[in-house]
């Protein structure tokens, strides 16, 4: 594995505006659920754990499996699933415009591009993975970790929060990253899905909030 490739690609420097979102984490803090390190250390961590490795987890971990194998059809349907689960316009334009991004860095370098019509961040995600023969436990690491990493940026943005406090919750986040992806491995096709209902909710109040640092 090219470890130097790995991080590139987990790098907040990656070039698909992963910074100007918040994935309803500034909603959460404009409806005071979201407060201070504490809370937000909660928060985040349960949208890592019961939204983003029960669904983004598993979806990429069979993308960079399709891919390695070719199967068109399969990463198409993936893609319209991952698509159909993003509960708010918000949430679904943050991964379709981040998806569009890295495809066409993937261009630029000379990578081809992610055969499918719409390509969600995940499934250009497991293309670069595939292509650059990288593990797909170690991609997953590196996806829940950047994932993780841009949160935490957004907490420190948006509650406030110093920046050491921002490390504490890094630290102790990312403990969990191994297990969980582990988890998201295993999952059959029936058990994968996202149930965050107040993430939903927040989502879709940040589209119509009056005052936002943050697109979604």
């Amino acid at each position: 594995m090219n470890l130097a490739k790995l991080l590139q690609l987990a790098s907040p420097t990656l070039p698909v505006g992963a910074y100007s979102y918040s994935g309803g984490l500034e909603a959460a803090c404009e409806e005071g659920v979201v407060t201070d390190a504490e809370s937000a250390e909660r928060w985040i961590g349960d949208v890592l754990e019961f939204a983003v490795a029960r669904m983004d987890g598993p979806i990429l971990f069979s993308f960079i499996i399709d891919f390695s194998k070719k199967d068109l059809s399969r990463i198409e349907n993936s893609n319209q699933l991952f698509l159909a689960s993003r509960e708010s316009a918000e949430l679904r334009a943050e991964t379709v415009q981040m998806g569009y991004s890295l495809n066409r860095l993937f261009k630029d370098l000379g990578l081809g591009e992610v055969p499918v019509e719409e390509p969600s961040f995940p499934a250009a995600f497991a293309y670069a993975a595939a292509q650059w023969r990288i593990e797909p436990e170690a991609a997953l690491q590196a996806y829940l970790w950047a994932w993780l990493e841009n949160q935490v940026m957004a907490a420190v943005k948006a509650v406030p929060l110093g920046q050491t406090d921002g490390q504490r919750i890094l630290l102790a986040l990312g403990n969990r990253i191994e297990e969980l992806v582990k988890k998201a491995m295993q999952m059959k096709d029936d058990e994968i899905g996202n149930f965050a209902p107040t993430l939903a909710l927040l989502s879709a109040r940040h589209e119509t909030q009056y005052s936002r640092i943050f697109r979604s």
